[in-house]
């Protein structure tokens, strides 16, 4: 007999609302990453968003506040957007899983890559908050996000720089994941990864004004 998959589905509240689902989530054992993880970190911001913003899960900083990039990753996030004219306080910033998967690295906790049966065991709660804020655009920041949303296995270079329609929502875009900035050695080839970066986001808040 075949064991039942688990999921965010059955937690997912009857009205739906950002407040509602922020304290339904805050109790979901969907997956079991909620075992090893702080707390549920939620999406937050503008209800009403014209941009949502997804990115793979909350990191070890985002763990310990309860917020969604507030880390380095954010911080390269926030500059981005003021760079090209779009507010950290206008749009909605969540991620495709809501809890911080870890692996130690001597007194660390480091980052390790949601499996693919977690990242659909929290998508349920990423089509609820598309649902309530209901986006002009949907940014996918790195190829975890652009997998939840696509509702498969995609490959980032594939998809990037372009719109795209998905079974969730329409007008998908997709680009890296901040965090990913930090990981080239060079300086020089942090700095163009970042212009290109910049450059996506400038994209989208264009199409935004056409």
């Amino acid at each position: 007999m075949r064991r039942p998959v688990r999921s965010a589905a059955q937690f997912i509240p009857p009205r739906l609302t950002i407040a509602a689902l922020q304290k339904a989530a805050a109790s979901c054992t969907g997956c079991n990453l909620y075992q090893r993880a702080m707390q549920t970190v939620f999406g937050e911001g503008s209800a009403h968003a014209t941009i949502m913003l997804v990115g793979e899960q909350p990191g070890d900083q985002e763990d310990q506040a309860g917020h969604p990039f507030v880390g380095p990753a954010g911080k390269i996030l926030d500059k981005a957007l003021a760079e090209v004219g779009i507010t950290r306080a206008s749009v909605y910033v969540t991620n495709a899983v809501k809890h911080f998967k870890w692996e130690p690295q001597g007194k660390r906790r480091k980052h390790k890559k949601p499996s693919v049966s977690e990242i659909a065991a929290c998508r349920p709660w990423l089509e609820a908050e598309v649902q309530v804020v209901n986006p002009r655009v949907v940014v996918c920041l790195g190829v975890t996000a652009a997998q939840s949303v696509f509702g498969k296995t995609v490959r980032l270079n594939d998809l990037r720089g372009q719109f795209w329609n998905t079974p969730i929502v329409s007008n998908v875009f997709v680009t890296i994941h901040p965090s990913a900035l930090l990981r080239f050695p060079e300086a020089g080839q942090r700095d163009e990864e970042y212009r290109r970066f910049a450059e996506d986001l400038r994209q989208v808040e264009r199409f935004l004004r056409a």
